[in-house]
């Protein structure tokens, strides 16, 4: 019986993804869900009981899993620079993974406020991650500059997400060289 349960979470959460990576937060919905994994609508409230609490475990599922790709990527780079340069490449490459819609999706503000500090404090371990690297560039407020570097990051993602009129590698091209650019130390 668990393992029933845990399989039908996972189809559940599997079709989550894909209803995001569609029709992005208005697709998300429990007669979408109940379509797409051949549950009835009342079966699905008996694993969620609503697309928050759906978005908020694809959210603790998969960004541990980005996040890893994005720690790999900084450890295989060479020196702060490169450092910076996988963290902003990395980040953006995932743009197109199905797993990157449920992080988007926690800014739909149907989040309750502890969903939104867990889900914050995650993001700051992401940020984390590039400190010690702007500190090694002799940044005195490495923290801060990684918040603004993030915030490169976060700008290039909706450029891409919203499928503006620049080609995605090019959104990312412009991103890092303005990351690598502003993280050096004059």
């Amino acid at each position: 019986m668990a393992e029933h349960r845990t399989m039908q979470r996972a189809a559940l959460l599997d079709a989550a993804r894909s209803l995001l990576s569609e029709g992005g937060t208005d697709a998300l919905t429990f007669p979408a869900l109940a379509r797409r994994t051949g549950l009835a609508r009342s079966s699905v409230y008996e694993y969620f009981r609503s697309r928050a609490a759906v978005v908020e475990e694809l959210f603790a599922v998969d960004f541990p899993e980005w996040a890893a790709e994005v720690e790999a990527a900084m450890a295989a780079a060479d020196g702060p620079e490169a450092r910076v340069e996988a963290y902003v490449r990395s980040q953006l490459a995932l743009v197109g993974d199905r797993r990157h819609r449920a992080v988007v999706a926690i800014s739909a503000g149907e989040l309750d406020a502890g969903a939104r500090e867990r889900i914050r404090a995650a993001h700051g371990g992401l940020i984390s991650m590039i400190v010690d690297a702007l500190a090694e560039l002799g940044h005195a407020e490495p923290r801060l500059t990684a918040m603004l570097l993030q915030g490169i990051v976060d700008a290039a993602v909706r450029r891409i997400e919203l499928g503006a009129a620049e080609d995605p590698a090019t959104v990312t091209e412009v991103a890092v060289a303005l990351a690598r650019h502003g993280v050096r130390r004059s």
